[in-house]
């Protein structure tokens, strides 16, 4: 039942309708509109924004795309999206789509999406879903793009709908101390395989999980010393709707991602211990079948904890090669450049941090001018 004088009944579907009267015709008789919305609050606060832009005069061109639901709209964009991006991150958009902007919102109008309906989907990620502030940015990010486009489909006119992000706080990132570097680089050293050989090598030139998994021999020059980055592994799905994977063997994560990487003499001698073989064959493995970084993953956890190394992940050695680099006085442009960063801030805000050894040098030249 409505509240006394408020027109505003919960639907059959969940939602709540508030009707409010748009006009009055010549007979006498009064013409309804609706406002729809998760509670009842929100259904209310819509109604009275539109009887509120009827006394202004504000009345938008109603089309055709007034009647469809937003999940349409979401479909829309996502089949613009797929020939514009690369398969993983299309991947990416359609798990953010299916698993939460389509079951949330998709049985929207897009009319009847405010700011408050935003406000309260953000909320239901982050405390219902138990999302991370980051991951719940992102699901944001992608909503955002494809209320743009669809608010391109109204030419009468589409309402601003506010969308703020969730605070996100720093963790602080696992680095391996120097001494803890020495000892898991002794281990990997000792009887190395082709796989302890590109954890190491990893470590020491800070390649990402998938670009080590995509590493050949025909990309390691030991006559120049260097080492190019051309390709990376990923496991994606296999088809639309499908919860089957597959690994794919694509281009690197970004333009800048494609990269020659200068090697030490050490790394040098550690590629000819190994013994390269044929141009072909993967580095990690030694055959002409990759290894995905999901078992990669796996071998580098059993190798930590034999270390004893705790909450090494293999983004730690990116981090901790990042951290060596700044601590020997390295030039951030060509830090950056040999991470495959497209610009230094990345580098800075993301890669690099002080040791308690490096903080304490610089304090102590501060001695030298007392």
């Amino acid at each position: 039942m409505p509240r006394k004088g408020e027109n505003i009944y919960k639907r059959k579907d969940g939602r709540w309708e508030a009707r409010y009267i748009k006009s009055i015709g010549a007979n006498g008789r009064a013409r309804y509109g609706s406002c729809y919305g998760r509670t009842y609050s929100e259904a209310k606060g819509k109604a009275e924004q539109m009887k509120a832009n009827l006394l202004t005069g504000y009345s938008p061109i109603r089309t055709s795309a007034d009647k469809r639901r937003f999940d349409s709209f979401c479909d829309e964009w996502l089949r613009m999206m797929k020939n514009n991006v690369k398969p993983s991150t299309y991947a990416q958009y359609t798990a953010v789509l299916e698993n939460y902007i389509r079951p949330q919102l998709g049985s929207y109008l897009p009319l009847d999406i405010s700011s408050k309906t935003v406000d309260e989907f953000k909320e239901e990620l982050l405390a219902e879903s138990n999302l991370a502030p980051k991951t719940t940015k992102d699901i944001l990010v992608i909503f955002r793009s494809i209320l743009k486009y669809t608010a391109k489909q109204f030419p009468g006119g589409f309402p601003s709908v506010d969308i703020s992000y969730p605070k996100q706080f720093r963790k602080e990132t696992r680095i391996l101390s120097i001494e803890e570097q020495q000892r898991f680089m002794a281990y990997l050293t000792h009887s190395m395989d082709p796989c302890r050989f590109g954890i190491l090598l990893a470590l020491l030139t800070g390649l990402r999980i998938g670009e080590l998994c995509a590493l050949r021999w025909g990309n390691i020059s030991l006559s120049n010393g260097t080492l190019q980055v051309t390709a990376t592994v990923q496991r994606l799905p296999n088809q639309s709707g499908s919860t089957k994977t597959k690994v794919v063997i694509g281009v690197p994560k970004s333009e800048m991602s494609a990269r020659t990487i200068p090697l030490s003499d050490f790394v040098v001698q550690l590629c000819r211990q190994i013994g390269p073989g044929c141009s072909f064959d993967f580095v990690l493995t030694g055959t002409e079948h990759c290894m995905e970084p999901r078992t990669l993953q796996y071998r580098l956890k059993k190798y930590t904890q034999e270390c004893g190394l705790d909450g090494v992940h293999f983004h730690t050695l990116r981090h901790t090669f990042a951290t060596r680099c700044v601590e020997v006085g390295f030039e951030i442009k060509s830090l950056s450049e040999i991470l495959g960063h497209a610009n230094t801030s990345i580098t800075m805000d993301l890669y690099v941090h002080s040791s308690m050894e490096l903080k304490r040098k610089n304090m102590e030249k501060l001695s030298e001018i007392f």
